[in-house]
Order: structure tokens, then C-alpha cells, then sequence
């Protein structure tokens, strides 16, 4: 009791300057507890006040920058997946027509990881749950037809991975949610597509399981000739990741990794 710390005011000089100064203040006692004064110090902190509010101001336009970095990253990309858009139109070959809509895909996947960080107040980090619901949902309306019966199951944590994380897990994600959608449920009827992303000890595992058709007897997703699998392997070795395949009853893949850290 009795004591005032680091209590900041403005005062006006008698040039009518304004000034920022830090007052402490403590009451002195006697041995008989009597009041017998107030001892204190007041310090000019308005070149550290100006120096704050330059810093601060720095940052809001660093923010700023960076936000629209993002966004005009995210409308590039989306200017490159409508011109492969408009490309697929000319193209009847259905082989290399569904190259280009992969194509098209892997850039709004990318260009969506950029509209979350424009829209966050977080500028290197997304919900990286929030941003697989989304992808899902953009691949199921591309490969909607002949997926009518087939649902997509969620068990997703609330979860943020930085940029340097995200973008590649994301082109992952892509990868194998398209595989599940084009070619698990060739046979159509009823199907299910689990998605899950979660956080074990240090680890994050993330995995995308279909109850389709499955993989041929004896398949090696590591020498795969598809495109789509060289992607997730090199991705994953980006972010040093450990992949489990399991086809017991459908396909599933499992990616366990820990958040890259930069220095």
C-alpha cells in the first residue's frame, strides 16, 4: 500500500510543449507508522514514447504489406487456375484435359492458403482444419459426378500451422482427396471419405481414408508413375514427414510430422 510504479502521464511545458513522463511515487512511514511524507521521481520518456509509436506504426505497415502480398499472390494464382479453366474447354482428349483440371486444382489449392492468411490477423499462420473443409469442398463440386452417394467425414482439431507447413501439407491434401474422389468410387454407389488432422505428443498426423475399391495387390506409392503421388512424396520429404499406407478396407494414408521451425 502506498506506492505508485511507472504511472505515465502527459504534461504541458510552460512552451506549451507536450510531454510524457513516468512518475513513482512511495508514502514514508516512521517507526511508529506515522505519515511523514511522500518521496518520488518523475522521468521524461517522450523521446521513448515517439520511438514506440514509430515502431508500432512500422509494424502496421509491414502488416499491411504482407497482407496484400497475400492477396495478390492469391489473385495470381487464381488468374493462373481460370486460364487453365478456360484451356480445358478446348481440349477433348479426356487424359490430357484432366491434367489440366489437376492443374487447376493444385493452384487454388495454393491460392486458397493465401486468402486465409489475407483474411487472418495471424499473417504466417492458417486453421489448417478450417482450410481442409474448404479444399474438400472445392474438389467435391469439381468431381461431383458419379460422387453423389459418397460423404465426407470430419474429425479435425482446431489447429494453425505456419506457411512453410501449410502449402506443401495442402498440396498433399489435394493430391489424395482427388485421388479418393476420381478413382476410389469408380463403380459408384455409396461411399465415405474420413479426413482427419490432429496433434499427438509433438506430432501431427494427418489422414485421408476411403472405403472405395482400394489400390491394386502389390502397388508401391513411392515408384508410382502418377503425378499426384511424386507430388506427395517430394512434399512430404519437404516437411521431413513419415507416410503410412494402409489397405486394409479402402485406402488409407497416414502423414505424421512435426512443424517445420525455421531459425
Amino acid at each position: 500500500m502506498g506506492h505508485v510504479e511507472d504511472q505515465e502521464l502527459i504534461f504541458k511545458t510552460k512552451k506549451n510543449k507536450l510531454i510524457s513522463v513516468s512518475i513513482n511515487a512511495q508514502v514514508m512511514r516512521n517507526s511508529r507508522n506515522e505519515l511523514m511524507g511522500i518521496e518520488g521521481s518523475m522521468r521524461d520518456i517522450t523521446e521513448r514514447k515517439q520511438m514506440e509509436i514509430k515502431l508500432k506504426n512500422s509494424l502496421k505497415e509491414k502488416e499491411m504489406l504482407l497482407k496484400e502480398i497475400h492477396h495478390r499472390v492469391k489473385n495470381n494464382l487464381m488468374i493462373i487456375s481460370s486460364l487453365l479453366s478456360l484451356q480445358t474447354d478446348y481440349i477433348k482428349d479426356k487424359a490430357s484435359k484432366n491434367i489440366f483440371i489437376e492443374s487447376q486444382n493444385r493452384a487454388r489449392s495454393m491460392a486458397l492458403i493465401h486468402e486465409k492468411l489475407y483474411q487472418s490477423t495471424d499473417l504466417k499462420r492458417i486453421n489448417f482444419g478450417a482450410y481442409i473443409k474448404n479444399l474438400t469442398t472445392e474438389l467435391f463440386y469439381t468431381y461431383r459426378v458419379g460422387n453423389a452417394g459418397v460423404d465426407i467425414h470430419y474429425n479435425i482439431e482446431d489447429l494453425k500451422l505456419d506457411i512453410n507447413t501449410a502449402i506443401p501439407l495442402g498440396l498433399i491434401a489435394n493430391e489424395l482427396i482427388t485421388n479418393s474422389l476420381k478413382y476410389a468410387f469408380v463403380n459408384g454407389g455409396d461411399g465415405v471419405v474420413n479426413i482427419e488432422f490432429k496433434k499427438e505428443d509433438h506430432n501431427y498426423i494427418f489422414i485421408i481414408k476411403d472405403n472405395g475399391v482400394g489400390l491394386p495387390e502389390g502397388f508401391d506409392y513411392k515408384n508410382s508413375d502418377s503425378l499426384g503421388l511424386q507430388l506427395v512424396n517430394n512434399l512430404s520429404e519437404q516437411i521431413d514427414a513419415e507416410i503410412e499406407l494402409d489397405t486394409t478396407d479402402g485406402t488409407e494414408f497416414k502423414i505424421k510430422f512435426k512443424e517445420i521451425e525455421l531459425t
